[in-house]
């Protein structure tokens, strides 16, 4: 595999990205206007209070939908309006930061732009924290590189966290994809400044998880982020640490050649591997919950 083979694999839809051939009203492919009509239709669970109201608690399961198909319907069950239009902050669909990273890249795909869904700890939101989140990725041909993308953070929220660079081009050492978190906590880092703001998820078991989440999504399988699997679920696996130095290079360089390494620890382990029933469960899980 090339880099252009990269490239054009990233460009086409994975199992929770494929939107509807016929889908009317899409921004057009520039990361500014995708990244803002995301913002009109999503709403993370944890932030009404920025806006001016509580979250419906009869609304909270919208976090569990998986695909960029089923945030789509469930916006325009919300609401009739023209999608294109956004929405009032109450009728957005309630979700978490997997959910804005998954759309954005949905849309980008859906128009021919190779992008990714990222997973790994954002270092603005509260000082000398790394909070658990997700963004998005997309590679940028006119400076031929890939450019992290915080479809989340729109203007109330960059004054409200105080984001003093541009979300449409997170720096590196904002966010640390999976990879790098790990290598990082390697290297010295505390792992307890680590972890899932809100709760007491915290160490190096929350980047252990997050480095596989990661390394779903560079599968194009975007998982939730409680969608741990195989190997992330035997805390046991953290003594392997040669393996996990590897998988932290391969997330952390996210280049062709690092793509086929991890295709060839796949092929030989199981357990990196996300299980095709799992997949499966989450179609299933997305079908019943838009039947409601």
């Amino acid at each position: 595999m090339g880099q252009d083979d990269l490239l054009a694999f990233y460009a086409t839809p994975g199992v929770f990205t494929a939107l509807d051939s016929a889908a009317e009203d899409m921004p057009p492919p520039e990361p500014s206007a995708v990244a803002a009509f995301v913002q009109g239709l999503l709403m993370h669970e944890a932030l009404p209070h920025l806006y001016g109201f509580a979250a419906p608690e009869e609304r909270r399961d919208e976090k569990q939908l998986h695909a960029a198909s089923a945030l789509l319907s469930r916006a325009k069950r919300l609401s009739p309006d023209d999608i294109s239009r956004g929405r009032p902050p109450r009728q957005r669909v309630l979700c978490v930061c997997r959910h804005f990273a998954t759309l954005f890249v949905a849309l980008m795909r859906y128009q021919g732009v190779a992008a990714r869904a990222r997973c790994g700890f954002a270092t603005y939101f509260a000082p000398g924290k790394n909070l658990d989140h997700w963004v998005g990725e997309y590679w940028d041909a006119r400076e031929g590189r890939w450019r992290l993308v915080d479809a989340q953070i729109d203007p109330i929220q960059r004054a409200a966290f105080a984001v003093d660079f541009d979300p449409l081009d997170v720096p590196r050492d904002r966010f640390l994809v999976g990879g790098d978190a790990w290598r990082a906590c390697r290297a010295g880092a505390d792992p307890m400044t680590f972890g899932v703001g809100g709760t007491e998820m915290w160490g190096l078991v929350e980047v252990y998880g997050d480095l596989f989440q990661d390394l779903a999504a560079l599968q194009k399988i975007e998982l939730l982020p409680w969608g741990w699997y195989g190997l992330a679920l035997d805390e046991a696996g953290m003594r392997e640490t040669s393996l996990l130095d590897d998988l932290s290079e391969i997330s952390s360089l996210a280049d062709a050649t690092a793509f086929v390494r991890l295709q060839a620890l796949l092929a030989a382990d199981e357990r990196l591997r996300v299980p095709q029933a799992a997949i499966m469960a989450a179609n299933d899980a997305d079908a019943l919950a838009l039947l409601d």
